[in-house]
């Protein structure tokens, strides 16, 4: 069973920055995808970045040009940089990382680390 342990989310002034780390316990070695989503109060979950094993990234339109996405595979370690946040930007978010088992994926899912942005 793979775990996901997030870190970096808290507080911030609206045009600041935040960094998010998720470690996972270990690497099944199969395809993966690692990402992070997140949830406001009252909205539904959403995809907000991820990239694949070889580096390839997919964006949200709300925070292209303002958050990257990187991992580091050796660690498997996924990093979530969020510059110029908004207050719109504000949710608990998620860590997840989906492993292609030959016909499905299965997903796992971190804890949730609050990134609240004043105005």
């Amino acid at each position: 069973q793979v775990q996901l342990v997030e870190s970096g989310g808290g507080l911030v002034q609206a045009g600041g920055s935040l960094r998010l780390s998720c470690a996972a316990s270990s690497s099944t070695g199969r395809l993966n995808a690692m990402g992070w989503y997140r949830q406001a109060p009252g909205k539904q979950r959403e995809l907000v970045a991820d990239i694949s094993s070889g580096g390839r990234t997919n964006y949200a339109d709300s925070v292209v040009g303002r958050f990257t996405i990187s991992r580091d595979n050796a660690k498997n370690t996924v990093y979530l940089q969020m510059n110029s946040l908004k207050p719109e930007d504000t949710a608990v978010y998620y860590c997840n990382r989906r492993d292609w088992y030959g016909s499905s994926w299965r997903n796992y899912w971190g804890q949730g680390t609050q990134v609240t942005v004043s105005s």
